[in-house]
């Protein structure tokens, strides 16, 4: 049996930017992503914790060390600048690999999106 269960974690960050001029996506920090084992186009999760939104996007790379969380496209209209937010990503795997996988989890600094 296969069983979808998260593989990638940045926990509360703070969006920097909202582009609704882009075509779609969310830009992220390259260090954020590679802490977090997140790739370019990799689908994602992104829960808004002032609102309660939540939406399915692609994550792009941004410049390394920027903090930049910029979300991009229609989701623009869901997020403000300051907001802050969790981005997820699953996986899909065997029921009992599940049981022993452990999930990429990072805890970067929200007043600047950099990693302590």
């Amino acid at each position: 049996m296969m069983i979808e269960i998260m593989k990638s974690k940045i926990h509360r960050v703070t969006v920097t930017e909202a582009n609704l001029n882009y075509i779609g996506s969310i830009t992220l920090d390259e260090a954020l992503m590679e802490a977090s084992n997140i790739i370019p186009n990799e689908k994602v999760q992104v829960l808004n914790l002032n609102s309660g939104e939540r939406i399915e996007t692609y994550a792009i790379k941004g410049e390394r060390n920027s903090g930049v969380v910029c979300l991009n496209g229609p989701a623009a209209h869901k997020f403000n600048v300051g907001d802050v937010a969790i981005i997820i990503s699953y996986a899909q795997m065997d029921f009992e690999e599940a049981k022993t996988f452990t999930p990429s989890v990072v805890f970067p600094d929200t007043a600047t999106n950099k990693l302590v």
